[in-house]
């Protein structure tokens, strides 16, 4: 069983810089890839970003492709999300999010942190 727990986020202009981070406990922390959604006010939850497992690939959705980071350490089992140029419509709960395999998939994620607000402001 593995949990996550997520810290960051917050209140940010357009244009600002947040970093969202996630720490992992219990099961392999190298066994699982590693993922970020969202999810809109009124909308459904879409992918953000991905890292593999060995942290060797990373994939990420059209809208932050160039201003989103993600990252992993492994000594303090922690998943990033550095989040740069931020939009208004950047606004959603963001969730990380832990599977066994590399995918953009939310169904394919097993194990999710319990969410955290990211609120842009024009």
């Amino acid at each position: 069983q593995v949990t996550l727990v997520q810290s960051g986020g917050g209140l940010a202009q357009a244009g600002d810089s947040l970093r969202l981070s996630c720490v992992a406990s219990g099961g392999t922390f190298s066994d699982h890839s590693m993922g970020w959604f969202r999810r809109a006010p009124g909308k459904e939850r879409l992918f953000v970003a991905a890292i593999s497992n060995s942290g060797d690939m990373t994939y990420y959705a059209d809208a932050v492709k160039g201003r989103f980071t993600i990252s992993r350490g492994y000594a303090q089992n922690t998943v990033h999300l550095q989040m740069n140029s931020l939009k208004p419509e950047d606004t959603a709960v963001y969730y990380c999010a832990a599977t066994d395999r590399f995918s953009t998939t939310a169904g394919t994620y097993d194990y999710w942190g319990q969410g955290t607000q990211v609120t842009v402001s024009s």
